[in-house]
């Protein structure tokens, strides 16, 4: 799970896992498996090292 800002400034929390893509529009559009769109403050390279960290973070407890 990360957490991403959207542009009106609430946070909300985002299974990683059902990214399907990103893309910058110029804000950073996210697009889930379900078809549901997310715009987000964050850079799509700030948003990718967050879902490295968090896949790091898991694996340690494998």
């Amino acid at each position: 799970m990360i957490t991403i800002t959207k542009l009106n400034g609430q946070r909300v929390t985002v299974n990683c896992d059902l990214i399907e893509t990103m893309e910058s529009t110029p804000d950073t559009m996210i697009t889930m498996t379900t078809g549901n769109k997310l715009i987000a403050r964050e850079s799509i390279e700030t948003l990718v090292g967050e879902v490295i960290s968090y896949k790091k973070e898991l694996n340690q407890f494998t």
